[in-house]
């Protein structure tokens, strides 16, 4: 349990939410259901073992965040509480609920103890793969699989490592559980549809040629089925900008080429490159006042990603 200041705020309930939610409490000390809510608070971030932290803000201490909150959700009695996740109020309730409610409230927004350990092993790989450790890290990530088979995330990282270590069918039985869902035109999910690229021009590779369609793209500039073959063998070696190039020349010379494989292709290639966006934060404002509902968060373009989504653009018009 941490007590929110306006010094404060920013790190330990901004900042800190984007790493687990935090519920914060806005109460005072004359509030008598105030002093009934908070020890049932307390016992439950016990209980909930660090899925989610318990923040306390004193509103005769700290009237400016207190209020711009209550305006934000149209509350004017305390003790009011609200969920923030990923930098962002998200949620509120109040009165002093009873506990049960209380745990229904918090399970809509807390991550279950599996996805908290599996997010715990895809940082803790990320932090080997950086210090070179491979094996390690794939043993993180086999775990976090493992752990929480339902979290897409880490199923993502866990599919990714291994083709990047050349472990192709290993990968193929990794990625089988979520194939439908990254085929999913309906509810798409660009990330896992992505690799199902990557992934499926690995396997084409293991079979393929590069000089005879290298020679069979200097005969007949418009064979396309060789240069796609080209590029997958390309994005199996993970030369992915060598990859795009192959798959520019399909795409002004014929934009719908076999479906608009060329197209998905080099845009699944982006979203590999790509980095996940920031999450938005909230702003401090000069005087002392709060921007609690956050902007978006300045995202680093990558001159790369940059440079070959202009040179799509500019063939698809």
């Amino acid at each position: 349990m941490i007590d929110i200041t306006l010094q404060n705020f920013e790190a330990e309930l901004i900042v800190a939410s984007q790493q687990r939610p935090v519920l914060l409490d806005i109460w005072a000390p004359w509030c008598g259901p105030c002093r009934t809510l908070g020890p049932i608070l307390e016992k439950l971030e016990e209980a909930y073992a660090g899925r989610f932290t318990l923040a306390k803000l004193n509103s005769d201490e700290v009237p400016e965040i207190a209020a711009q909150l209550s305006q934000m959700f149209g509350v004017r009695s305390i003790p009011f509480c609200v969920m923030f996740a990923g930098g962002q109020p998200v949620d509120g309730f109040v009165g002093a609920l009873p506990e049960a409610q209380i745990r229904e409230f918090l399970d809509k927004h807390v991550p279950a103890g599996e996805e908290l350990e599996a997010a715990g092993d895809v940082e803790a790989a990320e932090d080997l793969m950086a210090e070179g450790d491979l094996e390690a890290a794939l043993d993180k990530l086999a775990h976090a699989v493992q752990t929480a088979p339902a979290d897409d995330a880490a199923r993502y990282e866990y599919v990714k490592a291994l083709l990047e270590l050349g472990l192709v069918p290993q990968a193929r039985a990794a990625f089988e559980p979520v194939a439908a869902k990254a085929a999913d035109t309906l509810v798409p999910s660009p990330r896992l549809a992505a690799l199902a690229t990557w992934l499926a021009a690995c396997e084409a590779a293991a079979g393929a040629d590069p000089a005879a369609l290298q020679a069979a793209i200097a005969a007949n500039k418009r064979d396309f089925d060789a240069r796609f073959a080209l590029a997958q063998t390309h994005m199996a070696g993970q030369r992915f900008t060598e990859a795009m190039d192959e798959l520019l020349e399909i795409i002004m010379r014929d934009k719908a080429w076999n479906g608009d494989a060329a197209r998905k292709a080099y845009v699944a290639i982006l979203e590999l490159l790509a980095k996940p966006a920031p999450k938005p934060a909230a702003e401090a404002k000069p005087g002392g006042t709060l921007e609690i509902a956050g902007k978006a968060a300045v995202v680093h373009s990558d001159p790369l990603i940059d440079q070959y989504r202009r040179k799509l653009s500019m063939a698809l018009f």
